[in-house]
């Protein structure tokens, strides 16, 4: 049974849930493959630390191609599959042992879970997944999720562990996801070439990011700079606060978390912000602390990159269908459809201009935006320009029953097809568009400067009125 309504990391707001992503960088080292033993002793005490402060934590930890490399005395990363496939065999065993025995330590239990995109892709496996990782942290255990490179292929790869640790923080409604990775933040140019290269400390909006993203992957693993953009994309589009720091440094997890718990919790913006959005008076994520908070920024704060959470956060069912299923074809849709999918209609076939690819009905197809047009152009469509995609969707007919009902009422698709198993080519409860809404990127210190002088502007303005009217004022400004 479904419990899609379930929240199963959210906690108070002293209770978080936290998930910490570790590249393979950050677990071996690039050059002996040696486990990386005095970090994987701090995330372990920064993990315990966790717990103890009431947070569930999971742990997603990359490294057993590299743990597998040492383990069989291979210089190089190989690149046959099959020879990875082996190495990343012999190597999660040795790392969950690794694992399994600091963790032992401290008395901390921990579980394995290794996934593949087709246990997302599989709704039954996704909802057993995301149960099983509920009762381990109602248990008091830390999970500790990987990739099953063993059995993955490039068709059901994630492709890195960034995307796995965001979609795994999007299916346990999880508050914090950290990044870990080999710099302190993200920065607007290459610190190691630009002296002048400013910190980027708050991102409001992804879209907007100016950002130097040319750190690359280690030779050990996939993921690189630009993989954790993407994944702070997935993650904040699901209303989890992303944040980027460095790996050598276990210890600032907990330091942030503890910031971002003092100024405001993550849950509790996303509670402000549901209750605005219902009467219109959405309050801008970055400037809804007060001003005396962002004043009293806290010096020994460790550096990061901290994304915000959408306002509008998409979750559960409508997350998986989004981000879980790889799409198997599109459908071209006018204007007039979309806007009836934005009112929470479902799509009609006479809203559907044009069909690509081969899907079976049940199968995830993107939904793109196209200016239809009346008459066939010379490449014989009936839409022109740059198609727009707005989401994805789980269609109710085969690509091949579409092109044949496309454009019609409703009412004839029976006679066209000789069945009609639904008058919706999708159900709006098996679509999910994407964010449309855009926010600003802006870095701490100049959110701070903005704060500042709105206040003294406001206070200014009201001493001005106080001394033409000389009735007390509201010195207070809304941010």
């Amino acid at each position: 049974m479904e419990t899609d309504g379930h929240s199963s990391m959210k906690g108070s707001s002293r209770s978080l849930g936290v998930v910490i992503k570790l590249g393979t960088s950050s677990i071996v080292d690039e050059k002996t493959h040696e486990p990386l033993l005095s970090i994987l002793s701090l995330i372990v005490e920064t993990a315990v630390k966790l717990r103890k402060d009431g947070h569930k934590v999971i742990i997603v930890s990359s490294g057993a191609i590299g743990v597998g490399l040492r383990r069989m005395d291979v210089e190089k990363r190989p690149k046959h599959i099959s020879k990875l496939q082996a190495l990343a065999a012999i190597g999660q065993c040795r790392l969950m042992s690794l694992w399994d025995s600091l963790f032992n330590h401290l008395r901390q239990p921990i579980a394995q879970i290794l996934l593949t995109r087709s246990d997302i892709a599989d709704r039954s496996r996704y909802l057993n997944a995301r149960n099983t990782l509920t009762e381990l942290l109602d248990m008091g255990v830390i999970p500790i999720v990987n990739e099953n490179d063993t059995l993955a292929v490039s068709e059901i790869k994630f492709g890195d562990n960034d995307t796995l640790s965001a979609i795994t923080a999007a299916m346990v409604h999880a508050d914090l996801l950290f990044l870990m990775t080999d710099v302190d933040c993200l920065y607007d140019k290459n610190p190691r070439t630009n002296p002048d290269a400013q910190p980027i400390e708050v991102v409001e909006d992804i879209g907007a990011l100016v950002a130097d993203v040319s750190t690359a992957g280690s030779s050990l693993g996939t993921g690189g700079m630009s993989t954790k953009i993407v994944a702070a994309r997935l993650a904040t589009s699901a209303g989890v606060t992303t944040v980027i720091t460095r790996s050598s440094n276990p210890g600032n997890i907990v330091k942030i978390v503890k910031h971002i718990q003092a100024s405001r919790s993550p849950a509790s913006l996303a509670t402000q912000n549901a209750q605005s959005e219902d009467d219109g008076t959405a309050t801008p994520l970055a400037l809804s602390n007060s001003v005396s908070d962002l004043r009293i920024l806290e010096p020994k704060i460790p550096l990061h990159t901290r994304f915000l959470p959408s306002s509008h956060p998409v979750r559960d069912r409508y997350f998986w269908i989004l981000h879980g299923l790889r799409p198997h074809g599109t459908l071209y849709i006018d204007q007039g459809a979309y806007q009836a999918l934005l009112r929470k209609a479902g799509l009609l076939p006479v809203g559907v201009v044009d069909v690509e690819g081969s899907f079976a009905q049940q199968e995830a197809v993107r939904l793109c935006v196209v200016e239809k047009r009346t008459t066939p152009g010379p490449d014989g469509k009936y839409w022109e320009g740059e198609a727009v995609e707005v989401g994805r969707a789980l269609s109710n007919y085969a690509s091949s029953e579409i092109l044949r009902i496309k454009g019609s009422q409703s009412a004839h698709i029976g006679t066209i097809i000789g069945y009609a198993d639904s008058e919706y080519v999708a159900h709006r409860g098996s679509i999910s568009l994407f964010a449309r809404e855009s926010r600003p990127v802006s870095p701490v210190k100049e959110l701070v400067e903005v704060a500042i002088a709105q206040e003294n502007a406001a206070e200014s303005a009201t001493e001005s009125a106080k001394g033409d009217s000389g009735v007390e004022g509201d010195g207070g400004v809304a941010i």
